[in-house]
């Protein structure tokens, strides 16, 4: 059976299967064509049920990466002659999207006499946009949205509050630019602080995250992107015929696949004399869907020619599945092979040995010799089921993890449910806790809009996603006493969809290390078959490893469009330091002090390795502290975290940071600065 019959041999047997039994970020500068091309570079891509809105799901696709906010005089902005679109897959019958949203841009400049580009009320550069919609796979558009608000840079307080600049805030700009399209979306484009977070110089410095020597960093914190958020009503995105309520929180008519692009025309003609002019037909030049896929897994000499296929070309052409059955990171997780070359990865080690039976490891047989065996019979791994689909031959061990979680998403169908019930069998019928299962394309990002979203203050919630559920459906007794269908928190979590706080990183590193295998029972090589307890060594490692970065170097907002507001041209991370004071930390007893939410101290401070925190906090609130240097450049942040009001410590190990002086500032989840002091490391 070939891949180009999967879809429609799935919708004559395996989709009434499932009917029946219905019980490394992101894509900074990734490609070397498209790293040519900033404005038109996908950066990332979340998708996720709205956890105040619940009948909404939100998609947020972020392009232009790595803006510094003091770049001026030409601040980033979308580009024009771009097309950005937003591409929703909700039925896998039919072949290509069903829902298009697609962005295009127009700047001008309203005082062309000035070198400013905030001045007496008027802004150069100034962008607005014209949304279109299309319902019928994009055969035709609709313009849902005509001169939609694109708000400025926030170049600084005397741009933006000032009376010589625009006279107000920039939180009343971003809330003034969230506009309600003529069919019921809510929309908002402008420049955000950008959402990712990852240790991008230790990453790509041979997979040194985390970091053997020195502290992690978040290579993203202090830079903004370009963002296009869009929340729209569940009912909008259901593919035609599926019920207007779910059956199940794991219906599977509920399912969505996700994926963004930018493109522009084929010709640009330069003149001496006139603004270049445009012809010819649009070309995709970047595209995004699962965070990472093109920056790490797909390799430089690929790279560019992933970007202009579209999801659904990945069907007919499968020159780089390889890269998902025996992928690159997965020779730097075995000892076999290189692992011992990257120290950081040392607690991710993939099955080699899994009940001692099954190899894992590049190159090896993983499942396949089970092919065609009855113990595969009514399986998704049963060729009557889904084909050649999930074991295509030998020699490809990850075409039954790897490849369905980037490009079909997980069933709820055995053996693809957790290892809860099935009493040692990996392959029998266990608990389901997720199914977004979608097979009509490549890479996409697939979510279940069933699923209930778990509250961001919930003490449940963890940026684990669904490495996290799994966790909970096999060990704790509110879940795992029974295979019965239950909201398991963070079931909303990557990879069904992907929520902003969900560590990414992380969880794909994770997977590449073989935790969605032992998540169905296929154990790591320490674990006994037959033995009562399969939480071994080795399972703890992986399920405990961390790149330390875990979240965003700014907090989100609770509301639409969730994103923080950019970073200033000229606040902590644009070249200069807001507020300093040059007296080590006294401990928050300075006029005015008492009235801020959060007050904090250090000891010891000189310090040598580490340095203590002490914080009390008078009204709940998202908490940072960020160091920078004398000089205003952006050096760690030391703490990010939710508290409640009372008083606690943390203690910040200082790593690699040099002797000399700095400032830390202490920021509440508003991004207001509430207290600096000088930390002193001596020689």
């Amino acid at each position: 059976m070939t891949r180009n019959h999967i879809a429609k041999y799935l919708l004559a047997s395996a989709f009434a299967a499932l009917t029946a039994t219905a019980a490394l970020a992101s894509s900074h500068r990734e490609a070397p064509m498209i790293a040519d091309d900033p404005l038109a570079d996908n950066v990332d891509l979340y998708a996720f049920r709205s956890p105040d809105a619940s009948n909404t799901i939100t998609i947020i696709a972020t392009y232009v990466p790595l803006q510094l906010p003091q770049g001026g005089p030409n601040y980033y902005s979308f580009g024009e002659n771009i097309r950005y679109e937003i591409h929703i897959d909700n039925d896998a019958t039919k072949p290509g999207d069903e829902i298009v949203y697609r962005f295009t841009f127009n700047r001008t400049n309203e005082d062309p006499s000035t070198f400013f580009n905030i001045r007496l009320g008027k802004q150069n550069l100034k962008t607005t946009y014209t949304l279109e919609r299309s319902i019928d796979g994009g055969a035709s558009f609709q313009v849902i949205v005509q001169n939609g608000i694109v708000p400025p840079p926030n170049i600084g307080p005397r741009s933006i509050e000032s009376g010589a600049g625009l006279g107000t805030t920039y939180a009343n700009l971003m809330n003034n630019a969230i506009t309600t399209t003529t069919s019921g979306e809510k929309v908002f484009c402008g420049t955000t602080d950008d959402p990712f977070f990852v240790d991008l110089g230790g990453i790509f410095d041979l997979g040194d995250a985390p970091r053997q020597n020195g502290t992690p960093r978040d290579g993203l914190a202090c830079f903004n992107v370009s963002a296009i958020a869009i929340q729209v009503p569940i009912a909008t995105l259901l593919k035609t015929g599926a019920p207007a309520t779910p059956t199940t929180i794991l219906d599977p008519d509920y399912v969505i696949g996700v994926w963004a692009s930018a493109s522009r025309q084929q010709i640009r003609t330069l003149s001496a004399n006139a603004n270049p002019v445009y012809s010819g037909p649009w070309v995709q030049v970047s595209r995004l869907g699962m965070p990472l896929t093109n920056e790490a897994v797909i390799p430089v000499g690929q790279k560019d020619y992933w970007n202009a296929l579209t999801p659904y070309d990945e069907l007919s052409d499968n020159t780089l599945d390889g890269y998902f059955y025996n992928p690159e990171l997965a020779l730097y997780m075995d000892d076999d092979l290189f692992g011992g070359a990257v120290p950081a990865f040392s607690p991710l080690r993939i099955q080699r040995n899994a009940l001692q039976a099954f190899d894992f490891g590049n190159g090896k047989d993983g499942l396949y010799a089970l092919k065609g065996s009855p113990a595969v019979a009514g399986t998704a791994l049963d060729d009557a089921v889904f084909g050649t689909l999930l074991l295509p031959g030998p020699g490809q061990p990850r075409s039954v993890d790897l490849w369905p979680i980037f490009h079909t998403g997980v069933p709820n169908f055995p053996p693809y449910q957790l290892a809860t019930g099935k009493n040692g069998n990996p392959l029998a019928a266990g608990k389901p806790f997720i199914n977004n299962f979608l097979p009509n394309g490549g890479d996409m990002l697939r979510l279940n809009m069933a699923v209930p979203a778990t509250g961001r203050q919930d003490p449940a919630f963890s940026p684990l996603g669904i490495v996290q559920a799994a966790v909970l459906g096999l060990t704790d007794p509110a879940y795992n006493q029974s295979t019965a269908i239950q909201f398991i928190p963070n079931m909303d979590g990557f990879p069904n969809g992907r929520r902003l706080e969900d560590d990414v990183t992380r969880i794909e590193l994770q997977a590449v290390g073989g935790v969605a295998l032992a998540a169905i029972g296929l154990w790591y090589d320490d674990y006994t078959a037959g033995s009562p307890n399969p939480v071994t060594q080795d399972l703890l490692d992986v399920l405990t490893f961390t790149t330390g970065v875990e979240s965003n170097d700014v907090a989100f907002t609770a509301s639409f469009p969730y994103l923080a507001m950019p970073q200033s041209g000229t606040g902590a991370c644009g070249g200069s330091i807001v507020t300093a004071t040059s007296e080590v930390f006294q401990g928050g007893n300075g006029i005015g002090l008492s009235q801020k939410p959060v007050l904090m101290k250090n000891y010891p401070n000189p310090f040598s390795t580490q340095t203590t925190f002490e914080f009390k906090v008078n009204l709940p609130t998202n908490i940072s502290v960020r160091i920078f240097d004398m000089q205003g450049k952006y050096v760690a942040t030391a703490y990010n975290g939710f508290q409640q009001a009372g008083t606690f410590t943390y203690t910040w190990n200082t790593g690699d940071l040099r002797p000399g002086f700095y400032i830390a500032n202490l920021y509440d989840g508003n991004g207001s600065l509430l207290q600096s002091g000088k930390l002193v490391k001596p020689e």
